[in-house]
């Protein structure tokens, strides 16, 4: 074994995080802009070393990385500032402060960790019914975290081309674009099949996870059986993947990545079969009905009994592009013109406003600003959400709606007071507009869904992924130009 000269230091691996001790400044934005790099360099050797089939490289990378100071810190990072920071598991706890924060760093580790049960709570859905929603504890959540840097890499580089739904760089807006690429020309598929995978989450079979997962075996088996606790109750889970889970999203894209490969190997360009998927909600175009009914559906549902999940027989249905269908809360339909229009479908225009009477029930007692912080941002991210699309008119319909729900409020707040003097208490003239829903003194104002501008969205090309250095360079230039729209607003129709 080759001794160290006296005097010298030992050099640490290249490209390996330095586990050095934990300090008062491990959560510094210049120390986790550093870690951010040297995590990153990691990742993409994974990568390249999958690329490369190269599958003993790709394990001691991956085992390097979730060893390391960077990127447990970073792990803890996130789970301590995302939205689920203030919800805690079944032990209760949370990490607030920063001493919290690092020591939960340093015992973040493989050897001795075993995951607590999860939090059972439920969500309603659209339909009236209760979405099951599991909630890891803070530690779990982390090492999920953790071992998601490591997995990433192998998704990405195995991820279908046309999977938009929890991916980096990508979202509902790209979907949309290939869907109306996909059926916006005369020689386009004039059919389409909805899919939609029952409890798809809850339903994965957990030997194909093992199979098939990329990862650390010992540490997603104990994910897997950790149960839940419905009502001080414990479960033990046979089957499925926390939906409360950070690395579930990544790992159900893992589980239904190959179907579009596979269709692509079935069936002849001629058939203009294509898929557009987004998480477990997927399109899937064909040249006719009996296309897709007797010869593409059979296919999508072999593939997905392997993986132990089953098709929601109440909302797969085969539609014709003139009828349109709903995808992701917008329309799309081809008009007698030959025009293919995506518009916000009508239930997302409905549970807008539904969302808006009840925050309006909720201000019966509170104050003008009260209402207006909290009406703002929803109405924001609701336009935002469709300010690519034709959008304008709805815009238009929603804010007039609107402002008759706030008149209503208004009126039952002040029984006998007459139009002028609800003017005078709660509007304001803004220069050349007036009955604006403001308060007196100070600019705030509730934001109008129609002032919102359309910008077109230009879709991300399918193979294009951040752990391919080709695709550096391109990925940036989106960046860039997203950032420079968000500054420069413009006021076309």
């Amino acid at each position: 074994m080759e001794t160290q000269k006296d005097g010298q230091k030992p050099c640490a691996p290249k490209n390996k995080p330095a586990n050095r001790l934990p300090g008062p400044d491990l959560f510094s934005p210049i120390t986790l802009e550093k870690f951010s790099k040297d995590v990153r360099k990691l990742q993409l050797r994974i990568a390249k070393a999958f690329r490369e089939g190269k599958p003993g490289k790709v394990k001691a990378l991956q085992r390097i990385l979730t060893r390391s100071l960077a990127a447990r810190t970073l792990a803890v990072q996130r789970v301590t500032t995302n939205k689920g920071k203030n919800t805690p598991g079944v032990d209760r706890i949370l990490w607030k402060t920063p001493r919290e924060k690092t020591r939960n760093v340093q015992v973040l580790k493989r050897r001795g960790y075993t995951p607590l049960p999860l939090r059972r709570i439920y969500i309603p859905k659209k339909n009236g019914k209760l979405r099951p929603l599991s909630i890891p504890t803070l530690f779990d959540r982390a090492m999920q975290a953790l071992h998601l840097l490591a997995l990433i890499p192998i998704a990405e580089e195995t991820a279908d081309p046309n999977s938009y739904g929890f991916r980096p760089d990508r979202s509902t807006a790209d979907a949309i674009g290939q869907c109306h690429t996909l059926l916006s020309r005369r020689t386009s598929s004039q059919w389409i099949l909805e899919g939609d995978i029952k409890s798809c989450f809850d339903t994965i079979s957990h030997p194909w996870l093992l199979g098939h997962i990329p990862m650390d075996k010992v540490v997603l088996r104990k994910w897997l059986r950790a149960g839940y606790i419905d009502k001080r109750t414990f479960f033990p889970s046979m089957e499925g993947t926390p939906q409360g889970g950070i690395a579930s999203p990544t790992m159900a894209n893992m589980v239904l990545d190959g179907l579009e490969r596979i269709l692509k190997d079935r069936f002849s360009s001629g058939c203009l079969v294509h898929v557009v998927r987004y998480a477990d909600d997927f399109i899937i175009t064909g040249r006719s009905k009996e296309l897709l009914q007797y010869e593409v559906k059979p296919v999508v549902e072999t593939f997905l009994r392997e993986r132990g999940l089953i098709l929601s027989q109440e909302k797969t249905r085969v539609v014709h592009i003139r009828e349109g269908f709903d995808f992701l809360g917008q329309h799309l339909q081809k008009y007698a013109n030959q025009k293919v229009l995506t518009k916000p479908a009508k239930n997302n225009v409905r549970s807008f406003l539904d969302k808006a009477r009840n925050i309006l029930k909720l201000a019966k007692a509170k104050t003008q600003t009260w209402l207006i912080e909290t009406l703002n941002p929803v109405i924001r991210g609701w336009a935002n959400y469709h300010r690519h699309i034709v959008a304008k008119t709805t815009f238009g319909k929603v804010d007039s709606t609107l402002w008759s729900l706030l008149w209503s409020w208004l009126k039952r707040r002040h029984p006998g007071k007459g139009r002028r003097w609800i003017f005078q208490q709660y509007f304001q003239r803004r220069g050349l507009r007036n009955w604006v829903f403001a308060v007196p003194k100070g600019r705030l104002e509730l934001v109008e869904a129609s002032k919102t501008p359309i910008r077109r969205h230009v879709k991300i090309k399918g193979q294009a992924h951040p752990f391919d250095p080709q695709w550096t360079d391109y990925l940036n230039t989106r960046k860039t130009i997203s950032k420079l729209q968000r500054k420069v607003p413009r006021h076309d129709g």
